[in-house]
């Protein structure tokens, strides 16, 4: 009779925990290395309170995929700069120590020693194809590593609460708007 699966040494609980420990000190160090050498910059992009330069070109790659089938073609780079003013201006009321931890996924994001381990995308965001940025969620969101199924959360909520709190929005999903009060 073999072994089954779940009794490989390999995927022990003991072995999956300190892998997870590994990654998540890893993904912190590069963060936080990014901070420190000024890789990421503190300074909001122009015309924007909170999102920085290298984050709007981590986000005008990923909001025209996760937008896909919600705007028509021609409205979509109108919605994607909407959504980037909505992301943006709820970032710049969250307390200091979200927009830390904001900043630090889009750092992870953004360096490419990080990005291509972790993405599978290689290149600068902004060559990625839609079905490599699918695949990119897809493998954060089925992930075993606890820590890359919450940043494809924080991803998608940060997203979509800027995209589904516009007006612009509220037709596609059937929502008349607010009552008039």
């Amino acid at each position: 009779m073999s072994p089954s699966f779940c009794d490989s040494p390999a995927l022990s609980r003991r072995g999956l925990l300190k892998f997870s420990l590994g990654a998540s000190a890893f993904l912190a160090t590069a963060g936080l290395g990014a901070s420190l050498s000024g890789c990421s910059s503190s300074v909001p992009a122009s015309g924007f309170a909170a999102l920085r330069s290298g984050d709007l070109m981590f986000l005008r790659a990923l909001i025209p995929v996760m937008l896909d089938g919600a705007v028509a073609v021609e409205h979509k780079s109108d919605a994607v700069e909407g959504t980037l003013k909505s992301l943006d201006y709820s970032l710049d009321h969250l307390s200091p120590e979200m927009l830390k931890l904001t900043r630090q996924l889009f750092d992870v994001l953004g360096m490419a020693v990080t990005r291509g381990p972790l993405t599978g995308i290689w290149g600068s965001w902004e060559n990625a194809s839609g079905d490599e940025i699918r695949h990119f969620l897809a493998r954060w969101q089925n992930s075993s590593l606890s820590l890359l199924r919450m940043g494809h959360s924080s991803l998608v909520q940060l997203v979509m609460m800027a995209w589904y709190g516009r007006k612009e929005s509220w037709a596609h999903c059937g929502y008349p708007g607010p009552p008039a009060v």
